[in-house]
Formats: structure tokens, sequence, C-alpha cells
């Protein structure tokens, strides 16, 4: 039946057919894992009246299979985002004793300098929280914008945000760039996602003994 479309349970297939669902293509599976290029102005939320979400630039299949963003990226931050069926998964993946570690590019107003990258690696105090110490990479600074990587384990609201503020820098634009063993797809366009390979998706649970 190749060429056309499946509309009955009794509908015949070939094993070297190809299935497509919603455009993509498909295959019967338990568990489904999707590494998606975050844009900025899209909410990290299943749903919401007000304003377009992740879960929009998705199939409606993924929806319905429970596939869920793993964590939360702020409205305004781009980048890597995980989402999964597996709810297992997405908790160790969260949990904080995982220790697991994000990675952001955050371009910043003013120069960076080594006291700054110094705060970082001591931990920084916050009005509600002291941030774990991290690591900050300066990849440039000029007077007035600078350029670098943040690593960290933790992922409260708005804290990489928070702690440039801190230090008197404004995050002009901020990108996850990895989760844990996976770093972002450089062939997937803002908005674009794929389904994770096997090896990916064994790596992410070989990082929280998920085996």
């Amino acid at each position: 039946m190749k060429g056309q479309a499946a509309v009955t349970p009794e509908s015949e297939v070939a094993s070297d057919d190809t299935f497509l669902l919603d455009g993509q293509p498909y295959c019967p599976q338990s568990e489904w894992h999707l590494m998606l290029n975050k844009p900025s102005g899209i909410l990290t939320a299943a749903r919401d009246r007000r304003a377009p979400t992740v879960m929009d630039l998705l199939p409606n299949h993924y929806t319905r299979v429970r596939c869920m963003p793993v964590g939360r990226l702020d409205k305004d931050t781009e980048g890597l985002l995980l989402l999964t069926s597996n709810g297992e998964l997405a908790h160790r993946l969260l949990a904080p004793k995982r220790g697991i570690v994000k990675v952001y590019q955050a371009r910043v107003l003013g120069c960076l300098d080594a006291d700054d990258v110094a705060a970082f690696s001591q931990g920084i105090s916050l009005n509600d929280f002291t941030a774990l110490p991290t690591r900050l990479t300066i990849q440039y600074a000029q007077q007035d914008q600078s350029l670098a990587v943040v690593e960290l384990t933790e992922g409260k609201h708005r804290q990489v945000r928070r702690m440039f503020g801190s230090r008197g820098h404004e995050v002009i634009s901020l990108t996850r760039l990895a989760f844990g063993p996976l770093t972002l797809d450089p062939g997937l366009a803002p908005g674009c996602f794929r389904v994770l390979t096997a090896q990916e998706a064994d790596r992410l649970k070989e990082a929280v003994n998920l085996v």
C-alpha cells in the first residue's frame, strides 16, 4: 500500500513499508526521546492559553504518548531541550543529587573578568539561595559585551541570568548547548526537533544509572 493512507486496522502492509505519522517517520515503540532546539519566545509547558509552547512545535502524536519536556528553559532561553515519555528517566535527570551538568552559552553586557570567574567558582549568593560553585569560561570579553560558557548542575528559575545579574552583567541571550552526555545537534534549526538515536537514549540512561 505504498503511497496510500492507512484508514482501517485491516490495511495490509509489507515488511519493507515505511510509515509516516503527522509527516514524521513512525515505528511502534514503548518510549520516545526527543531533542528540540527551542527558539526564544516559546514557553516550556504542555499547554498555555496565552502563548505558544514547545508542544506546539511537535506533531500531536508526541502529546498523545506523553512525551514531555525534561525540566524547563525560560521563555527567552534557546537551545537544547530534551523531551521523553519515560517519567523515571526525566525524574532522575532532574534530581539534584545526580549532578547532571547543563552547559549554557551566555552573551552579556559589560566586560567579564577573572573576578567574575572566581565568584562563579565560589558560589554566588542570591536572595533566596546560594548557587553551587559553577565553572565560568570567558570566550571573549570587550568593554561593552562578553561571551561566556557556564556549566552548572542546578536548574533553578532564571538561575544563570540571576547569577550574571548579581555581578552587574545583564544577559542579552542565553542558549543551552548540552544536557548531561548530549550536546545540541548543530543541524537542528531553531524550532526543529529529532528523535534521539538508541545510542543517545542509552547514554542518558547510563548517566543516571537507569539500565
